[in-house]
């Protein structure tokens, strides 16, 4: 995909989504807020809740508002989804740790959320693309982290579920990659060799067993993302005792999984029902 198509498709993505119920704060900062959708004419809850993580890489030029029409399409299916944004590399604060430390506040938040809106809390699930990919499984992997790590919190939201679409879902395999001019370089502010212990933190890889379920689709066409870190990921959760699922989405790229027009964003909404019950 060029980088005109690619912008074609985002513009368009971000034409199709509906308006959120609200725009929601979770911190101090410009870009910690999240967008909440809640499900079409689906009664009076509550409904369980997708945390969806847009990606771009962690870098800033990209943000939340391509998801939209993904959340749209959850809100049909009877989803309620907290679309959220997060410090990037380039904003201030962002990348390490800042990156990590608003993922997990603004899934904190949704206990706020569930306070004023009708949401199921054991059916939080998380949904992430790409760079978001990977940060949906960090958010299972939360509560495997150290005491003495930066970014532990004693009570972290339970999730029963964690799906990675195109994730970059091992930080160690993407940096010896160089992927994206070592987007994860600039993401870890470190190279895994002078900070092993900072990329034991933040790599889902690292940290399995997560003890969650887990859920990889990814295009075997992708040029963004290769398809060999979901499959190396899910066979290593599969050997600790993990329940995860890969599932290769034959001849799909890098975004067909998030936008609702394709056949593979079906499957991904399959799951996404399935996994919580619907």
């Amino acid at each position: 995909m060029t980088d005109e198509e690619m912008a074609a498709l985002l513009a368009r993505l971000e034409r199709e989504a509906p308006e959120p119920a609200a725009t929601l704060p979770y911190g101090d900062a410009p870009q910690q807020f999240g967008q909440l959708r809640l499900p079409d004419g689906a009664g009076p809850g509550p409904y369980p809740l997708v945390i969806v993580i847009h990606g771009g890489y962690w870098r800033a030029r990209y943000d939340l508002a391509y998801f939209g029409a993904t959340c749209g399409a959850l809100a049909r299916a009877g989803l309620a989804t907290w679309n959220i944004e997060y410090r990037r590399i380039g904003d201030p604060g962002g990348a390490w740790p800042g990156t990590f430390a608003d993922v997990a506040a603004a899934a904190d938040y949704v206990r706020d959320l569930a306070r004023a809106y009708p949401l199921d809390l054991a059916r939080v699930i998380t949904l992430g693309h790409s760079a978001g990919g990977h940060l949906a499984l960090w958010l299972a992997a939360r509560p495997r982290l150290p005491e003495h790590a930066p970014l532990w919190r004693a009570d972290p939201l339970p999730l029963a579920v964690a799906i990675a679409l195109a994730g970059v879902v091992d930080l160690r395999e993407a940096w010896a990659l160089g992927l994206s001019d070592n987007a994860t370089g600039r993401l870890m502010r470190a190279a895994p060799l002078d900070d092993p212990e900072r990329y034991d933190i933040a790599s889902p890889y690292e940290a399995l067993p997560l003890g969650v379920r887990q859920v990889l689709l990814h295009g075997d066409a992708d040029e963004s993302v290769p398809i060999a870190l979901s499959a190396r990921y899910a066979e290593r959760a599969q050997a600790f005792g993990d329940d995860a699922t890969f599932v290769t989405l034959a001849g799909a790229g890098h975004f067909e999984p998030v936008d609702p027009a394709t056949g593979e964003w079906r499957a991904v909404e399959r799951w996404a029902r399935t996994l919580t019950g619907l």
